[in-house]
């Protein structure tokens, strides 16, 4: 019998001004409110001639973590796909397609 494959999730989102593209086995809503978890992180493996510089950096950053916790509003795009691909860094384009989360306008409520 045959064991049923893991589900693999491509994450992208927004940290400190660059476009996280990442890959892993296990992503849900967390319990500290706002934020996703990431865990089972995927990488390619190590024994490719050709490195991505990309995705060797995101291998050393995520080394040895076994959970992230993610900003919702940092989150761009959530896909389920059949296999994993290169996990990249890219730098945001500014402005584009992505709009901040709306904050509320602080009140002075004592001055009138």
């Amino acid at each position: 019998m045959a064991a049923e494959p893991k589900h693999i999730y491509k994450i992208l989102f927004v940290n400190q001004g660059q476009v996280y593209e990442v890959y892993a086995h296990a992503i849900y809503q967390s319990d500290l409110y706002g934020f996703i978890e990431v865990e089972d992180y995927v990488f390619g493996e190590r024994s490719k001639l050709v490195v991505d510089p990309s995705e060797d950096k995101l291998r050393t950053e995520f080394e040895g973590v076994q959970r992230s916790f993610i900003p919702m509003h940092a989150i761009i795009r959530i896909d389920e796909v059949e296999k994993e691909g290169v996990a990249k860094v890219t730098e945001s384009k500014g402005g584009g397609n992505v709009t901040a989360f709306p904050m509320p306008v602080p009140r002075n409520e004592g001055k009138h």
